[in-house]
């Protein structure tokens, strides 16, 4: 096959499958992608060239018709790529061992699944209830959630992916929000020469917050960052050539520069917990009229108190003269991006449970997605889960080595 060298998905694609093709698995596993339908998801878990690793090492892949239309992969291409088109999400469901999914489960969709199947999908904490794992616990789950996967390097592989997009879309939706037509400042975040650039302030140190700060220096802009972890503001401000300015996130420093920036981009992470909130009601009151939140962290709860979710069909809303885009699934208005960069950190999961022999036995071996399992059979396995909703857990190395 001839290759645009132009064409980064073709030569992303050709490295997978350089890396991924092996010999068949020790088991043939039957892979479900259902379509997603809930606040305006345009993702997909696999593209046709995922599809064509998995089917080579011996899997089946049910997909629901439509599924990759909005990242503009047809039914044809999956079809061509050996995956076999459901024409429901029950039909999905029904075929299926192992699930992939996007979002997380619908409420309709529990009722879909079947008992003692898996399920690797987002978990989006700021939006759950217990209810939500009585029910998968009923059905003796076994639930691998992306914001927990991480390997024994102490890398979130699938959540830096996502947050990699996010950081570098927020300062983009934050930009249009600036423009008049937006009912912004009509500020350009850069300025050009003789008028000074925009101020932006980014919550948090982590990946979210960097992505951010690139693109936000890429614009010319000002940018201020501002976590109470000293570690991740000096490894940060190391990283850009100390091109920000950095500043402990407490009241005082919030409440001075909220006055006078422009911009927030919310980016506070609790791993495995809900965001803390750094920003009172009483600060966003004091910012500039046309200045412009963006709540990257809104699917876990927020990092700001004016902050409510919204999705991509209506994503803004204004409080005290201030637009606040919070929209959960930043990543999924992107959607061909995304779906490649989350295919090529889930396929070799997926073939990783294959060769081990089903997913109990790839539990024991791999450690990223046995940090990612949030319930296994009848049992809650994550402590925080269990502090947050009050539920009773049970550590999941007890659980597999007790041989449930």
């Amino acid at each position: 096959m001839d290759i645009n060298p132009l064409d980064t998905e073709q030569i992303g694609l050709k490295t997978l499958e350089k890396h991924l093709i092996r010999s068949r698995s020790e088991v043939s596993l039957k892979i479900g992608i259902p379509r997603e339908h809930s606040n305006d998801e345009r993702r997909v878990c696999l593209t046709p060239g995922g599809v064509a690793i998995l089917k080579a090492n011996g899997h089946d892949i049910y997909i629901e018709k439509g599924a990759g239309d909005e990242a503009k992969f047809s039914d044809r291409d999956y079809a061509d790529s050996g995956a076999e088109i459901a024409f429901s999400s029950e039909d999905v469901f029904k075929k299926s061992e192992l699930i992939l999914k996007v979002a997380p489960l619908s409420d309709e969709e529990i009722e879909y699944v079947q008992p003692n199947q898996s399920i690797i999908s987002a978990l989006h904490l700021g939006n759950q209830k217990p209810e939500y794992f009585e029910a998968l616990t009923k059905k003796s789950i076994t639930g691998i959630g992306y914001e927990f996967i991480r390997g024994s390097d102490g890398e979130f592989p699938i959540v830096r992916m996502m947050h990699e997009i996010t950081g570098s879309m927020s300062v983009q939706i934050a930009a249009h929000y600036m423009e008049n037509l937006s009912g912004g400042q009509g500020v350009m975040l850069g300025g050009i020469s003789g008028v000074p650039p925009a101020t932006v302030v980014i919550l948090g140190a982590g990946i979210t917050a960097e992505y951010a700060a690139r693109t936000a220096l890429g614009y010319g802009a000002q940018v201020f960052v501002m976590d109470n972890d000293l570690a991740a503001l000096r490894r940060l401000e190391n990283d850009l050539d100390r091109r920000i300015i950095t500043a402990v996130a407490n009241t005082q420093y919030l409440s001075h520069a909220l006055k006078f920036t422009d911009v927030i981009i919310g980016a506070v992470m609790a791993e495995g917990d809900r965001s803390p909130c750094l920003v009172t009601d009483e600060m966003v009151a004091s910012m500039k009229p046309g200045s412009v939140i963006v709540d990257t962290v809104i699917d876990q709860g927020g990092c700001i108190a004016t902050s409510r979710a919204t999705t991509h069909s209506n994503p803004v809303f204004q409080v005290h003269d201030v637009t606040h885009y919070c929209v959960p699934n930043i990543p999924s208005n992107v959607a061909r991006t995304a779906t490649n960069a989350l295919n090529n950190v889930l396929v070799p999961y997926v073939l990783a449970v294959g060769e081990a022999g089903g997913i109990k036995e790839c539990l024991w071996e791999n450690v990223a997605l046995r940090n990612g399992t949030y319930v296994y059979k009848n049992h809650l396995t994550k402590k925080s889960l269990s502090k947050m909703f009050n539920m009773p857990y049970r550590e999941i190395e007890m659980l597999i080595a007790s041989q449930i």
